[in-house]
C-alpha cells in the first residue's frame, strides 16, 4: 500500500490532486518542487507560455513544471482546504482542515494570479462556479 495520501486524477477543471486517505489539519501534503530561477527568468518563461511558477519572494521563483512535482496538480479554489507555507527556502502545501478521502486538494493561488492569468479577472474554480450557478437559479425565480 502506498504511503502517499494523494493521487493525481480527473477534476472538473482538468487534472487535480485528490486525497486517498484522511489528511489531518496541519499535515504536510506535498512540497512544491522544481528548479529555483530568478523572477526575470520566470517572466521570460511565462511570456513563452510556461506555467507552474511559484514566487518565493521578489527575487526567486520555483519553476514547478516538471511532472514529478505533484504539487503542480493542486488546483486553485477561492474556498481552499490547503495552503502553501514557506519552509527552508521552499514551499510545502499544508492542510487547512481535515481533508476526506477522494476530496480534491486545493489552495488559493492569490489575487495576482487571478489578475494575470484570467483575462476577465473572474475565477472559474469549482467553488465560484457553484456560487454563480446558485445565483443564477435565485435570480431566475419569479
Amino acid at each position: 500500500m502506498s504511503s502517499r495520501s494523494y493521487r493525481v486524477g480527473r477534476s472538473a477543471t482538468g487534472l487535480g490532486l485528490f486525497a486517498t486517505k484522511r489528511i489531518k489539519r496541519g499535515a504536510r501534503i506535498a512540497a512544491y518542487r522544481g528548479r529555483r530561477i530568478s523572477t526575470e527568468e520566470s517572466d521570460r518563461r511565462e511570456a513563452r507560455g510556461a506555467r507552474y511558477m511559484f514566487a518565493l519572494n521578489e527575487r526567486w521563483v520555483i519553476d514547478g513544471s516538471p511532472r514529478w512535482n505533484v504539487a503542480r496538480y493542486i488546483n486553485h479554489s477561492c474556498r481552499p482546504n490547503a495552503k502553501p507555507v514557506g519552509r527552508k527556502g521552499g514551499i510545502v502545501i499544508v492542510a487547512l482542515h481535515q481533508i476526506e478521502p477522494d476530496e480534491e486538494i486545493t489552495y488559493h493561488y492569490g489575487q495576482d494570479y487571478l489578475k494575470s492569468f484570467l483575462a476577465d479577472g473572474r475565477c472559474r474554480c469549482l467553488a465560484c462556479r457553484r456560487k454563480k450557478a446558485l445565483q443564477g437559479r435565485n435570480t431566475s425565480e419569479p
